[in-house]
């Protein structure tokens, strides 16, 4: 009888011990694995808020206007983040048939918070881009940066002329292209980029003025920290930019900028000395562009000292 109760204790002892081991384990298990999820959950958040976004903000023109200074310059902000190359999604139509997500994945990774900036000055002048932008976002912010109309007409021709020479091909002389039987050529393609109030009549027609900011295009490469400020505000974006960022460099004549210690400058296409063009045919080219330039005026309410 004595023997029948003591290994009924020392049964029951065993059991005893192996419950407390498994509760053990058990609670040991269980503590790890929120551990594990909690840790997997922050990575995994981390990873889902870097990623690439749709524009909020697009540089739309004009073409030789100074849109990859702008770019560049906005950059500089650390709320913002630009699309390195040209991506012409709403202007090519090869391009537009990919679909947003192939645009979306042109764009640069954001955190949010973060501006999404891309830039294609073509879009300005084609006329099936508005609406298209429209459609993809009807409250993105359009920045507009324009310079006097027959400079920008002379270094339009005169980077096709580079490129032109550069595959050895030949064209014609800037005078031939622009004056014909002394007049000018309504129908020459650089002119007509040049008429700002015709394309920005078409965008206005789809989207309010709030939503578009026009950069003094000339003001920027004299100056160009008022510019960037102005900009800011627009975009709302807090005031980050300041004249520290920009230096003068005289031997590219132009202004570089200045982030975190290092410099840099737009390649050297920017600056590139202009083709020549007769002062008889300037005179003209600056007397058919009053009534053009004036209706501008009339859109944006405000003047530019232009030729």
């Amino acid at each position: 009888m004595l023997w029948t109760v003591i290994l009924a204790l020392l049964l029951l002892l065993l059991l005893q011990t192996q419950l407390s081991v498994c509760l053990r384990e058990l609670r040991s298990g269980g503590s790890s694995s929120p551990a594990y999820s909690s840790s997997s959950s922050s990575s995994s958040s981390t990873y889902n808020a870097t990623q690439q976004r749709l524009p909020g903000v697009i540089i739309i023109g004009v073409r030789k206007g100074g849109t990859r200074a702008l770019l560049e310059m906005l950059n500089l902000h650390p709320n913002v983040e630009v699309a390195k190359a040209e991506v012409h999604y709403f202007n090519v139509e090869e391009h537009y048939c990919r679909g947003l997500a192939w645009y979306r994945a042109q764009m640069p990774f954001t955190l949010p918070g973060q501006l999404t900036v891309e830039k294609t000055p073509g879009y300005f002048a084609a006329p099936q881009v508005p609406l298209r932008v429209w459609d993809m976002n009807p409250a993105v912010r359009l920045l507009l940066i324009v310079r006097d109309p027959a400079e920008r007409l002379v270094s339009d021709y005169t980077q096709v002329l580079h490129n032109r020479l550069t595959r050895h091909k030949p064209y014609q002389p800037l005078d031939e292209l622009l004056i014909h039987k002394g007049h000018i050529d309504p129908g020459y393609k650089a002119l007509q980029r040049s008429l700002y109030h015709q394309h920005l009549a078409r965008w206005l027609e789809v989207f309010p003025r709030e939503q578009f900011h026009v950069v003094d295009g000339d003001a920027l490469i004299r100056d160009p920290f008022p510019e960037l400020r102005k900009a800011e505000r627009f975009l709302d974006l807090p005031p980050r930019i300041s004249p520290s960022n920009f230096y003068y460099n005289t031997t590219k004549g132009f202004y570089c900028l200045l982030s975190a210690g290092h410099d840099k400058c737009l390649d050297e296409s920017k600056g590139r000395p202009h083709a020549p063009l007769s002062t008889k045919a300037f005179k003209k080219l600056c007397r058919y562009l009053r009534k053009p330039n004036k209706l501008f005026f009339e859109m944006v309410g405000r003047s530019f000292s232009w030729c």
